[in-house]
C-alpha cells in the first residue's frame, strides 16, 4: 500500500495536464490555426526558443541550489541576525 502512495499527487497533475492541452487545442483552433502555415524553419526557431528556455531556467535552478548548498545564501553578520 505504501509503494503506491506516491501515484496519488500524479492523479491531479496529469488531470492539469489534459484539461491545459485541450484548452490550447481548442484556443488554436478558435483562432484560425487552420488558415496559418507555418513553415518548417518557424517550427525549428519555436523548437529553438521552447530548448533554449528550458536551458536557461534549468542552469539558473542549478545555480540556486547550487548556492544554497556552498553556504552563499548564509547571513554574513557574525550573531545569525539580519541587518
Amino acid at each position: 500500500m505504501r509503494k503506491t502512495l506516491w501515484l496519488i499527487p500524479l492523479f491531479p497533475l496529469f488531470a492539469l495536464l489534459a484539461v491545459s492541452l485541450w484548452f490550447a487545442g481548442t484556443a488554436w483552433s478558435h483562432l484560425g490555426a487552420s488558415t496559418i502555415d507555418i513553415p518548417f524553419y518557424g517550427y525549428l526557431a519555436i523548437g529553438g526558443g521552447v530548448l533554449m528556455s528550458l536551458l536557461v531556467g534549468g542552469g539558473l535552478m542549478a545555480l540556486v541550489f547550487y548556492s544554497s548548498r556552498h553556504g552563499y545564501d548564509d547571513i554574513s553578520g557574525g550573531d545569525g541576525k539580519q541587518p
